[in-house]
């Protein structure tokens, strides 16, 4: 009788612990998260060109979604790494380690680049566009985490034209990166991930879908006197696709030299890269296998046009429409291939972008553009007056100086310091200059500290910070660029849609480091190493 029981006991006991686990594993999730970075978004592009977008894209996630209209970066530089990797981990610089799109390295004597990796090889092509790989970033992600939480069962694949849009979404132990190569015109990857492409890649680059939309020329979808949020066509001030050429219609067709780095300054990009994506859902089965994967998308082309354009011009107007189409059609894809409300989306960017300076000062606002290697000259000539210092400055990269550790040392690093500050603050252009490692106590307001603060990592930032004054940034006569504090470089976009979202929108001030939890909570994961956001609850069911 006594075995009998143990036997029943026994019986009940695994009976419960198989209901439980069953009960456990069955924790609900959407089949697929799909992350659109769209590079060089402005938040004002939601509504500038709302009036034209479609119902199905940009105003599908917009009016069936929750949008964050209050989403700032809390750091500085704002440059296109540092932004792919604080979405992801929900951290900033100061732990992730990503500082920009190059920092330099005292140690090694150059600029670093933010995914560069010699120990690996190119997948795909002959060049070195593939030695690449994420090791420069120090935490987790939350693709990281979805894969740490299904044991590895859920699949994430990351796909952009810029290799770091691609790399750092994807994070340290995702199945697959993919990025365009300009020697092949194809999508490449790393052996950090695999030894060779999988077929559905050979077969797709095989397609040589580039060369088909370049022989398209690139006209603007509506009639160009329709283009009423943008000044007229070919302004001085604008660079060109390739750069000559910045007067529509823009011949892509003739572009023989380089025309595969050309093809990245089209629209065509965009809708290239949406068909690579939709290839990566059916052909590795995302989002059908029981198990949440995550794809990560970059749209890079809004931020090589928006760079050789600017906010105000009819490219940017067009290319934000096509762009409305094509994730338009790509919603409408994942309808039909994972289920209505099965998945979930967010859409956000890495940092947004200043009015081209030459537009600015024609309407009488101040603006302007100087060149940090040109200070850099000018600063290391008075300290070799000032001080016999030769080469005391090593490079001036990301509005940071960095000394040279071999010239400026513990007897005259103060005089050199008080020196450079005070050298610096004497153009007009330069708001404010302090030592790096003393940012919280320089005279500036706390939200500037603070996003100082954020951007400082004490093993690989400069020395010395200095701020432009607004419209201001280091760039060219020609076109705009990114990388400062202010709102039109720090105010961005944030719309959720899908599997548990809410309706609505919401006007309080949140982070782009808040991305990853809300997700983290979304998916009832760990949120990633780093992370320093907090959820949005508010967006979530």
């Amino acid at each position: 009788m006594r075995v009998f029981i143990l036997v029943l006991l026994s019986g009940f006991i695994l009976n419960v612990s198989a209901q439980s686990y069953k009960q456990n594993s069955a924790v609900p999730r959407p089949k697929l998260v799909v992350g659109i970075v769209v590079d060089q978004m402005r938040w004002d592009y939601l509504y500038r060109y709302y009036d034209r977008y479609s119902s199905g894209g940009f105003k599908r996630l917009l009016n069936n979604g929750f949008s964050n209209e209050n989403t700032m970066i809390p750091y500085t530089p704002t440059y296109t790494a540092a932004g792919h990797a604080s979405v992801y981990t929900g951290s900033v610089p100061a732990v992730n380690g990503i500082m920009g799109n190059y920092w330099y390295n005292k140690k090694l004597g150059r600029n670093v680049y933010c995914t560069e990796d010699s120990s690996v090889r190119s997948v795909g092509t002959t060049s070195n566009a593939g030695k690449m790989s994420p090791a420069n970033m120090w935490t987790t992600t939350i693709t990281d985490e979805l894969r740490l939480a299904t044991n590895f069962r859920s699949k994430v694949i990351g796909i952009a034209f810029k290799d770091r849009g691609s790399i750092l979404p994807a994070g340290h132990a995702a199945n697959a990166a993919y990025w365009f190569d300009d020697l092949t015109g194809g999508f490449i990857t790393s052996s950090y991930y695999m030894n060779d492409l999988p077929k559905w890649v050979k077969d797709f680059n095989a397609k040589k879908l580039p060369d088909q939309y370049l022989n398209d020329n690139w006209n603007t979808l509506y009639p160009i006197n329709t283009y009423q949020q943008s000044t007229v066509d070919s302004m001085r001030y604008e660079a060109g696709v390739p750069r000559e050429d910045n007067t529509f219609p823009h011949i892509t067709s003739a572009i023989t030299k380089d025309k595969y780095n050309s093809f990245r300054y089209t629209p065509f990009a965009q809708t290239l890269l949406f068909e690579m994506a939709k290839n990566a859902v059916r052909e590795e089965k995302m989002g059908v296998s029981g198990n949440t994967d995550f794809l990560a998308l970059s749209v890079s082309t809004t931020d090589y046009i928006g760079h050789e354009f600017g906010p105000n011009s009819i490219e940017i107007e067009d290319t934000y429409l096509r762009l409305d189409a094509d994730i338009a059609a790509f919603i409408s894809y994942l309808d039909k291939a994972i289920g209505k409300d099965e998945y979930t989306i967010f859409l956000t960017a890495d940092h947004g972008a200043a009015h081209v300076p030459g537009f600015l000062r024609d309407k009488k606002i101040p603006a302007g553009t100087f060149d940090d290697a040109e200070i850099g000259k000018q600063l290391n000539a008075l300290l070799e007056k000032s001080f016999s210092l030769k080469n005391a400055v090593s490079k001036i990269i990301n509005y940071q100086v960095y000394f040279n550790d071999a010239v400026v040392n513990d007897q005259n690093r103060k005089q050199v310091t008080d020196a450079t500050i005070q050298f610096l603050l004497q153009y007009d252009f330069i708001a404010n200059a302090f030592e790096l490692g003393d940012a919280m106590s320089a005279p500036m307001p706390n939200k500037l500290k603070e996003m100082m603060a954020n951007g400082y990592n004490m093993q690989l930032s400069g020395d010395i910070q200095f701020n432009y004054k607004p419209q201001w940034y280091d760039g060219w006569n020609k076109g705009t660029s990114h990388g400062v504090w202010y709102a039109y470089d720090a105010h961005i976009p944030l719309v959720w849609y899908g599997w548990g979202i809410k309706k609505g929108k919401s006007n309080r001030e949140v982070y782009m480091t808040d991305i990853a939890p809300t997700l983290a909570a979304l998916l009832h994961i760990q949120m990633p190493s780093g992370c320093v956001g907090k959820v949005v609850e508010e967006a979530l069911k």
